[in-house]
Order: structure tokens, then sequence, then C-alpha cells
């Protein structure tokens, strides 16, 4: 796991300011206050996400990898993609309908909170 969601992590962060660059100098003179806030927080939340599954990824070291640890990793990624994807899918589209996924993407994050906090609860010390 270390490696590959480190790798996946950092990957992200990129994406996440090349995405928060482009809408503050590409998306300002084109877009309402209210649809450059929401790709704002697009872009907050996923590089929120890319820190936090480098973070797991360096935990993953020290927790040899648990099951619940690798899980939690699996829905940090799945919420930030969902979430954060379907904020700028919204933005650039203006499809009103795919404001409706983005929850899942934040409970998805939640839940993967949950499983590394559980993880190292659950260590041996």
């Amino acid at each position: 796991m270390f490696p590959k969601y480190f790798v996946i992590g950092a990957i992200n962060a990129a994406i996440a300011i090349s995405l928060g660059a482009f809408g503050a100098h590409g998306l300002e003179k084109s877009l309402s206050d209210h649809y450059l806030e929401v790709f704002e927080t697009g872009v907050r939340y996923h590089m929120y996400s890319a820190l936090g599954l480098m973070l797991v990824a360096l935990a993953a070291k020290h927790l040899q990898e648990s099951k619940l640890l690798v899980n939690g990793g699996r829905l940090l990624l799945a919420g930030m993609l969902i979430f954060s994807v379907s904020l700028y899918l919204l933005v650039l589209t203006g499809f009103s309908k795919l404001g409706m996924i983005t929850p899942i993407g934040g409970v998805a994050m939640v839940a993967g909170w949950i499983c590394v906090a559980i993880s190292f609860k659950n260590k041996k010390a």
C-alpha cells in the first residue's frame, strides 16, 4: 500500500494545485461567485484528501498495512474522486443534479477517516 497510495496522493495534490490555479485564473471571469466558491470547495477537499491519502500510506508502514487501514485509504480515494469530481463537473457543465452525488463522496471520506482512527486504536503496542 505504501508506495502506491503515496504516489496516488502526491499526484492528486499536484492535480488539486493545478485545478486551483485554473479556477483562480481561468474561470474567474466566466463563472459566478457562487460557482467559483463551489469549484474552490472541490479543490480544497481534493487537496485535503490527497494529503490524507499520503498520510495513510505512511501510516501503513507503521501498522503493517492492516485491512482496516487499507480500506480507509480506499474510502478516502473514492470519496475524494466522487466529491471533488462531481463538484468540478457541476461547475463546468452547469448540470446541477451532479450535486446529489457529492454527499456520497463526503460520507466515504468520513468513513475512511473512521477506519483509519479505528486501525490505530486497535494497534497492538
